[in-house]
Order: structure tokens, then sequence, then C-alpha cells
């Protein structure tokens, strides 16, 4: 049988204690370390991180009142607040072990022992320690989260007027509630802008939970957003909250909300509601209390003409609707962005030094950055990393992964034009009837509708 990992330290002035202790529980644990003399444990704690202490009540000879098990329990807890203390105890000092717990033990064992209870005492302990351990890494998590949110538009820049609307805007409906739906396409930064209407609400100091409902499958959809319980079906071996539960007196960021389903569509606009989720397999209602934003780059108005989103839920997610404009449309802000990523990648690449060569910023504003600033940020990214000197130019830019041939220097705004002309082309043809078009370009019909949006046909 394979150790348990766990590091144990017994103190006790009686060495017939420690080594009886010792032979049974290094059979057990990976790390078994005996001490009779309590002034050491200091020394042990400089060693070595402790999961749990054995402590016995009373060291010094004829002494049975305790105090200096008690006085060593409070110098373990301001060593390691989250370490585990079991005092020994010997008959007739029930009294006495009641008074440690007050103080800070988590347990007592009577002497002499069993080591059945020995080993069940030291297994419930160590999974205490184990909460107490997560329990601070999720404060240090929410502290560095707080931090990050006091920066109101952390990492979500620019100067230029479409830009600045959306800065207003953000400012205008965060402090609110209402539900707010995010508009845009790929790469225009839509999460950045929930997480900023969050920062400006007055739940900035709760959760914010992210939701891809394009990566969830619809068999795990209502598992995934409204939790499940032990034995509701095949794969269930636990109790599980969905993310709607995560998100109680936060808020919940449905991206890709058009990639939903009618069924599924149909199920989401339920519980919004209702303002109540039910966990699958349970009868019981939990009531909701979140702050909800949604995404979508999808034409979601063209979707509820088609029949293909429902206009109800539409209705119901945006009470706000937020427009983020493509990076053609913010070109301005070019310099600004440039330079942010380049100091990000220099740093993470340890190239503090590098620039970019102007010229080759002045290209960059003719390119029709089809990904949006995600992909200006991972051109970027792979410029830095694969260029040879300290000055970025055009030749570091391949802007076409799926074209290797094609470079800065070509006139790629030609290829935008080209492709307009097509899409206007193929309309033609099919009398507007988008659905044909899209089969004659080679596209799927969502594809298209974003070229249209995108070219503002």
């Amino acid at each position: 049988m394979s150790k348990i990992e766990a590091k144990i330290l017994v103190v006790d002035d009686d060495m017939d204690v420690l080594n009886t202790a010792r032979m049974y529980l290094k059979q057990q644990f990976t790390l078994v370390q005996i001490e009779n003399n309590p002034e050491q444990i200091p020394i042990h704690f400089e060693r070595e991180s402790f999961d749990v202490v054995l402590l016995d009540m009373n060291f010094k000879k004829g002494d049975n009142e305790g105090e200096e098990g008690l006085k060593w329990l409070s110098n373990i807890l301001t060593i390691d607040p989250n370490c585990i203390v079991i005092l020994i105890t010997a008959y007739g000092e029930f009294d006495l072990a009641v008074k440690a717990v007050k103080t800070g033990a988590t347990d007592f064992l009577p002497k002499p022992w069993k080591n059945e209870k020995l080993f069940g005492t030291i297994q419930s302990a160590l999974q205490l320690r184990q909460s107490k351990l997560e329990v601070d890494r999720l404060k240090s998590t929410q502290k560095t989260l707080s931090g990050d949110l006091d920066q109101k538009f952390e990492n979500f820049i620019g100067e230029s007027l479409p830009i600045q609307k959306v800065f207003s805007l953000i400012e205008k409906v965060g402090p609110t509630d209402a539900n707010v739906l995010i508009l845009g396409e790929n790469g225009t930064g839509k999460e950045l802008a929930a997480r900023a209407l969050h920062r400006q609400s007055l739940r900035k100091n709760q959760v914010f939970i992210n939701v891809d409902l394009g990566s969830i499958s619809e068999s795990l959809f209502e598992s995934e957003l409204f939790g499940h319980v032990r034995g509701a079906f095949t794969d269930a071996k636990e109790d599980k909250p969905g993310r709607f539960e995560l998100a109680k007196g936060g808020t919940i960021f449905l991206d890709e909300i058009g990639n939903l389903s009618l069924p599924l569509q149909g199920k989401l606009l339920t519980v919004l509601q209702q303002r109540k989720v039910s966990r699958v397999g349970s009868g019981k209602e939990i009531p909701l209390d979140i702050r909800l934003i949604c995404a979508t780059n999808m034409p979601l108005y063209e979707m509820v003409k088609e029949g293909t989103f429902r206009q109800d839920l539409l209705y119901r997610i945006n009470t706000v609707e937020l427009r983020m404009p493509a990076l053609a449309e913010r070109i301005e802000d070019m310099d600004i962005l440039v330079n942010h990523f380049i100091q990000m990648y220099g740093k993470k690449y340890q190239k503090p030094k590098i620039s970019i060569d102007q010229n080759t910023v002045a290209k960059l504003k003719k390119y029709h950055w089809p990904g949006n600033i995600r992909e200006l940020q991972h051109a970027i990214e792979r410029a830095i990393i694969l260029a040879d000197g300290n000055k970025l130019t055009a030749d570091d830019f391949v802007l076409q992964p799926n074209r290797a041939s094609k470079r800065l220097e070509e006139d790629i705004l030609d290829l935008s034009e080209m492709e307009k002309r097509l899409i206007l082309k193929a309309l033609d043809k099919h009398n507007g009837n988008v659905t044909r078009a899209a089969k004659d370009l080679g596209l799927d019909r969502l594809a298209l509708y974003r070229r249209l949006q995108k070219y503002g046909l």
C-alpha cells in the first residue's frame, strides 16, 4: 500500500510514546518526525512545513495544568496558521482539551490511543489542512483579481472616437445591473469590454465567470450551466454546481451566445425569466443573483428573421447593446496598440530594447486586419520572437498565414476591394439571396453575413 503524502511532527516528553507513534505512522505517511523537547519546535518548522502536529499537553513532571501545551499550540499557529494541531491528552484532562480546541487546536487524542483512532484522526486533519490551503489560495486569487480590477480599462486602450464611445457607454452602464449584449467581430475585445463592465459595477469585488458557449456540447449544456446532483447521469459521481451558481453575487459572461441551438435557447430563456436554476436531477430551485453580459460575432437580428434565434431571448439579453468597432474602424489607434504589444512581448521574451520602424507601422495601417486586435497582437508577438535585431521591419510580418508569400509590401487593400466586389457580384447574381450567394462564394451563410457587416453592405 502506498503511503499518504503528508508531513507529521509528534511532540511528547515520553520517548516510549514517540517511538511507538513513529513506528506506526511511518508505515502510513511519507514523513514522520518526533521531538521530546518543545523548545525545538521552531527549528523543525524552519526545516519543514508540517501538515499535522501531535502535541502533548504537559511537558514537566507532575504538571497537569496544560499551560505549556497551550503555549506551544499558540506558537505553532503563529508560525503556520494553517497547520493542524492535535492535542495528546491524558485521562481526566477533558476540560483542558476543550479549552485547547477553543484556543485553536483541531482535535484531541487521549492516551493511550488505538492505532485505528490515531490514523482516522490524522486523516480527517489532513482533509481540513487541504481545505484551509485551498481557501488561502482562493483568497489570494481574489485579492489578485481585485487588484487587477482597480484599473478601469486594464489592457483596453485607445484614443480613437469609436473606442472612446465604447468607454463612455461602459462608464454609464457599468454601475447598473442592466443586461448587456456585446456585438462585434472576432478579435475586437468583447471579453475585455465585459470585464470592464464588471469593474465598473457594484459587483466588482465578486466573481466574474466566463462561459464560452461555443465550446460546450448540447449534451453537457445543462450540467455545465445549471449543475447536477450525484447520480443524475452515468458520469455524475458527485454534486456539482453550475456556472450560474458559481457566479452568485457577481457577473456571468456568456460568450458566443449566437451558437446556441433553439432548444438550448429555450432552456436559457426559462432560467433568465424565472431567475431560478435547478441542478440536473434535482427539483430544488436555486435563486439567481447575477449580472448577465452576453456577446456574439453573429448577426442575431438576421437570425431572428430567419427563425434561428429566438426574438424573446434577444430582448431578454440586450437591455443595452454595445458594439465593438473593428480595428479597421479605429486605425488611428494603431500606434498606441503597436507600442503596447511591443512593450508586452519585448518584456516577455527578454527583448526590452526592441522597437519598430515607422514605415512598417504605416504599412500595418494599410492592412485590413480581418482578425482585428487579436491578429495584430499575434503578429507582433510572432515578429518579436523571430526578429534577428532590435528593430522590427516589414520583413518580420507575415500577415497571410495561408499565403506565405503575401507580405506587407503587397497592396493588401486590393484584396479587400476584390472580396467586396465578388460579394456584390454574387448578391446581384442571386437577386440578394444571401444563402445562395454564400454557397456560390464557397462560404457558409454566417461567414457571408460577417463580411456584409464588415463592408457595410
